[in-house]
Protein backbone atom coordinates (compact mmCIF):
# COMPACT_ATOMS: atom_id res chain seq x y z
CA UNK A 1 0.00 0.00 0.00
CA UNK A 2 3.08 2.46 0.53
CA UNK A 3 4.46 1.92 -2.60
CA UNK A 4 1.52 2.50 -4.31
CA UNK A 5 0.14 5.51 -2.55
CA UNK A 6 3.93 7.35 -2.79
CA UNK A 7 3.74 6.44 -6.64
CA UNK A 8 -0.09 7.98 -6.94
CA UNK A 9 0.94 11.03 -5.06
CA UNK A 10 3.54 11.85 -7.04
CA UNK A 11 1.95 11.21 -10.37
CA UNK A 12 -1.06 13.47 -9.33
CA UNK A 13 0.83 16.07 -7.97
CA UNK A 14 2.79 16.25 -11.67
CA UNK A 15 -0.70 16.91 -13.03
CA UNK A 16 -2.00 19.30 -10.59
CA UNK A 17 1.05 21.10 -11.84
CA UNK A 18 0.38 21.15 -15.47
CA UNK A 19 -2.02 24.20 -16.51
CA UNK A 20 -5.69 23.59 -17.31
CA UNK A 21 -9.09 25.13 -17.44
CA UNK A 22 -8.85 25.16 -13.54
CA UNK A 23 -5.54 27.47 -13.67
CA UNK A 24 -7.46 29.83 -16.88
CA UNK A 25 -10.61 29.84 -14.14
CA UNK A 26 -8.49 31.05 -11.61
CA UNK A 27 -6.83 33.14 -13.14
CA UNK A 28 -9.09 34.74 -14.87
CA UNK A 29 -11.42 35.29 -11.55
CA UNK A 30 -8.22 37.04 -10.02
CA UNK A 31 -8.79 39.59 -12.87
CA UNK A 32 -12.26 40.24 -12.55
CA UNK A 33 -12.59 40.30 -8.83
CA UNK A 34 -8.84 40.32 -7.19
CA UNK A 35 -7.92 37.88 -4.62
CA UNK A 36 -11.27 37.17 -3.12
CA UNK A 37 -12.57 35.89 -6.01
CA UNK A 38 -9.71 33.91 -6.56
CA UNK A 39 -9.61 32.01 -3.79
CA UNK A 40 -13.60 31.84 -4.06
CA UNK A 41 -13.14 29.82 -7.32
CA UNK A 42 -10.48 27.60 -5.98
CA UNK A 43 -13.02 26.66 -3.28
CA UNK A 44 -15.08 25.93 -6.30
CA UNK A 45 -13.39 23.70 -8.01
CA UNK A 46 -12.30 21.79 -4.98
CA UNK A 47 -16.01 20.85 -4.58
CA UNK A 48 -16.60 19.63 -8.42
CA UNK A 49 -14.11 17.29 -7.88
CA UNK A 50 -15.21 16.13 -5.19
CA UNK A 51 -19.12 14.93 -6.62
CA UNK A 52 -16.08 13.37 -9.37
CA UNK A 53 -14.47 11.80 -6.81
CA UNK A 54 -17.26 10.34 -5.09
CA UNK A 55 -19.67 9.90 -8.13
CA UNK A 56 -16.33 8.18 -9.31
CA UNK A 57 -15.59 5.77 -6.29
CA UNK A 58 -19.06 4.52 -5.83
CA UNK A 59 -19.06 3.80 -9.69
CA UNK A 60 -15.92 1.82 -9.41
CA UNK A 61 -16.54 0.20 -6.50
CA UNK A 62 -19.61 -1.51 -8.20
CA UNK A 63 -17.93 -1.94 -11.47
CA UNK A 64 -14.74 -3.59 -9.98
CA UNK A 65 -15.92 -5.46 -7.22
CA UNK A 66 -18.49 -7.54 -10.25
CA UNK A 67 -15.13 -7.77 -12.74
CA UNK A 68 -11.37 -8.62 -12.18
CA UNK A 69 -10.88 -7.65 -15.74
CA UNK A 70 -12.37 -4.59 -15.68
CA UNK A 71 -9.61 -3.78 -12.96
CA UNK A 72 -6.88 -4.63 -15.63
CA UNK A 73 -8.86 -2.93 -18.67
CA UNK A 74 -9.40 0.44 -16.42
CA UNK A 75 -5.69 -0.02 -15.10
CA UNK A 76 -4.35 0.09 -18.72
CA UNK A 77 -6.60 2.94 -19.87
CA UNK A 78 -4.99 5.23 -17.26
CA UNK A 79 -2.02 3.85 -18.39
CA UNK A 80 -2.67 5.14 -21.82
CA UNK A 81 -4.43 8.22 -20.08
CA UNK A 82 -1.59 9.09 -18.73
CA UNK A 83 1.13 8.57 -21.66
CA UNK A 84 -1.41 10.55 -23.53
CA UNK A 85 -1.31 13.73 -21.26
CA UNK A 86 2.62 13.29 -21.31
CA UNK A 87 2.86 13.35 -25.46
CA UNK A 88 0.74 16.14 -25.25
CA UNK A 89 3.09 18.22 -22.80
CA UNK A 90 5.69 17.14 -24.90
CA UNK A 91 3.98 18.40 -28.01
CA UNK A 92 3.08 21.78 -26.53
CA UNK A 93 5.38 24.55 -27.12
CA UNK A 94 4.10 26.39 -24.03
CA UNK A 95 2.54 29.27 -25.87
CA UNK A 96 -0.54 29.77 -24.42
CA UNK A 97 -0.92 32.47 -21.82
CA UNK A 98 -3.31 32.32 -18.75
CA UNK A 99 -2.70 35.76 -18.01
CA UNK A 100 -4.06 36.24 -21.74
CA UNK A 101 -7.58 34.36 -20.37
CA UNK A 102 -11.09 36.51 -20.71
CA UNK A 103 -12.06 38.78 -17.73
CA UNK A 104 -15.70 36.98 -18.40
CA UNK A 105 -16.31 33.56 -20.11
CA UNK A 106 -19.82 31.29 -20.69
CA UNK A 107 -19.47 29.58 -16.93
CA UNK A 108 -18.70 33.09 -15.23
CA UNK A 109 -15.80 33.25 -12.41
CA UNK A 110 -15.56 33.00 -8.12
CA UNK A 111 -17.11 30.00 -6.90
CA UNK A 112 -19.70 29.36 -9.50
CA UNK A 113 -16.94 29.37 -12.03
CA UNK A 114 -14.92 27.44 -10.14
CA UNK A 115 -17.62 24.69 -9.58
CA UNK A 116 -19.19 24.62 -13.26
CA UNK A 117 -16.28 24.17 -14.88
CA UNK A 118 -15.37 21.04 -13.11
CA UNK A 119 -19.07 19.79 -13.08
CA UNK A 120 -19.51 20.77 -16.45
CA UNK A 121 -16.19 18.63 -17.56
CA UNK A 122 -16.84 14.57 -18.15
CA UNK A 123 -13.06 15.04 -19.06
CA UNK A 124 -12.81 15.31 -15.12
CA UNK A 125 -14.91 12.42 -14.28
CA UNK A 126 -13.15 10.37 -17.23
CA UNK A 127 -9.75 10.95 -15.11
CA UNK A 128 -11.08 9.70 -11.97
CA UNK A 129 -12.03 6.53 -13.59
CA UNK A 130 -9.10 5.95 -15.25
CA UNK A 131 -6.30 7.02 -13.08
CA UNK A 132 -7.39 6.23 -9.99
CA UNK A 133 -7.69 2.13 -10.07
CA UNK A 134 -4.18 1.94 -11.24
CA UNK A 135 -2.83 2.83 -7.96
CA UNK A 136 -5.27 0.90 -6.24
CA UNK A 137 -3.46 -2.43 -4.73
CA UNK A 138 -5.48 -5.65 -4.62
CA UNK A 139 -6.85 -6.61 -1.85
CA UNK A 140 -7.82 -3.37 -1.16
CA UNK A 141 -11.66 -2.31 -0.60
CA UNK A 142 -11.68 -0.13 -4.27
CA UNK A 143 -14.85 2.17 -3.13
CA UNK A 144 -12.75 3.10 0.33
CA UNK A 145 -9.52 3.27 -1.33
CA UNK A 146 -10.38 5.92 -4.26
CA UNK A 147 -12.55 7.78 -1.63
CA UNK A 148 -8.99 8.26 -0.37
CA UNK A 149 -6.86 8.71 -3.12
CA UNK A 150 -9.57 11.21 -4.45
CA UNK A 151 -9.17 13.28 -0.93
CA UNK A 152 -5.60 13.28 -1.09
CA UNK A 153 -5.71 14.77 -5.13
CA UNK A 154 -8.18 17.55 -3.92
CA UNK A 155 -6.11 18.23 -0.87
CA UNK A 156 -2.70 18.37 -3.15
CA UNK A 157 -4.71 20.47 -6.14
CA UNK A 158 -5.68 22.77 -3.26
CA UNK A 159 -2.23 23.31 -1.78
CA UNK A 160 -1.42 24.16 -5.73
CA UNK A 161 -4.14 26.31 -6.69
CA UNK A 162 -4.08 28.63 -2.96
CA UNK A 163 -0.41 29.72 -3.27
CA UNK A 164 -1.09 30.30 -6.80
CA UNK A 165 -3.92 32.92 -5.95
CA UNK A 166 -1.87 34.50 -2.98
CA UNK A 167 1.10 34.60 -5.57
CA UNK A 168 -1.20 35.52 -8.11
CA UNK A 169 0.70 38.60 -10.41
CA UNK A 170 4.24 36.88 -10.06
CA UNK A 171 2.52 33.50 -10.81
CA UNK A 172 0.96 34.97 -14.43
CA UNK A 173 3.98 36.78 -15.00
CA UNK A 174 6.35 33.27 -14.91
CA UNK A 175 3.95 31.27 -16.53
CA UNK A 176 3.37 33.92 -19.12
CA UNK A 177 7.21 33.37 -19.99
CA UNK A 178 7.45 30.87 -23.13
CA UNK A 179 11.12 29.11 -21.75
CA UNK A 180 9.51 28.29 -18.43
CA UNK A 181 6.31 26.83 -19.72
CA UNK A 182 7.89 24.72 -22.23
CA UNK A 183 10.81 23.51 -20.11
CA UNK A 184 8.03 22.86 -16.92
CA UNK A 185 5.90 20.77 -20.37
CA UNK A 186 8.55 18.83 -21.27
CA UNK A 187 9.81 17.77 -17.59
CA UNK A 188 6.09 17.09 -17.07
CA UNK A 189 5.76 15.48 -20.50
CA UNK A 190 8.86 12.92 -19.48
CA UNK A 191 7.23 11.77 -15.63
CA UNK A 192 3.70 11.28 -16.88
CA UNK A 193 4.89 9.08 -19.93
CA UNK A 194 7.04 6.88 -16.88
CA UNK A 195 4.07 6.69 -15.09
CA UNK A 196 2.09 5.22 -17.71
CA UNK A 197 4.36 3.12 -18.54
CA UNK A 198 5.20 1.66 -15.17
CA UNK A 199 0.94 1.25 -14.62
CA UNK A 200 1.16 -0.55 -18.29
CA UNK A 201 3.39 -3.12 -17.63
CA UNK A 202 3.18 -4.20 -13.77
CA UNK A 203 1.54 -7.06 -12.69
Amino acid sequence: MLVSLVAYLLAAAVIVLLPGPDTLVIVRSIMAGGRRRGVAAVVGIQCGLLVWVTAAALGLAALLKASEIAFDVLRVAGAVYLVWLGVQSWRSRGTDDPSAAPRGGLLGTGFRGGLLSNLLNPKVGVFFVTFLPGFIPHDYPVGATSLLFGALFIALNASYQVPLVLLATKVTALMSRQVVRRRLERITGAVLIGFGIRLATEN
